[in-house]
């Protein structure tokens, strides 16, 4: 019985972390989005970009945007606006530049 209660006890805590994961992955994202220093050229939830030339990316496809992000870090895209991303691209993991893109695409245009 007591094995029993520290197995429930184990299966309750996994689950419940998965039950967080999604929001802690979008707050990560938001975070991530400020501390990278996104919000700087991006503007506020990538609504406000600070240039013209500078794309909104709220509510930006994931896939697309962590894939721009990815091929900027690389150098695959190298056009437009990639020198000042580039910058900063050194910066960011793949696994945050995945939290970013995730949370972007959550985020209302």
């Amino acid at each position: 019985m007591k094995y029993l209660n520290k197995l429930t006890l184990a299966a309750m805590t996994v689950a419940g972390s998965l039950l967080v994961g999604g929001t802690a992955l979008a707050q990560d994202g938001a975070t991530l989005y400020k501390t990278k220093t996104c919000i700087a050229c991006h503007g506020v939830n990538g609504n406000a970009p600070v240039l013209p030339t500078y794309p909104r990316l709220a509510g930006q496809n994931a896939a697309y945007a962590l894939a721009q992000m990815k091929d900027i870090k690389s150098g695959a895209r190298n056009n437009g606006q990639t020198v000042a991303m580039k910058g900063v691209m050194h910066l960011v993991s793949d696994d945050e530049m995945k939290a970013i893109a995730d949370w972007l695409a959550t985020v209302k245009p």
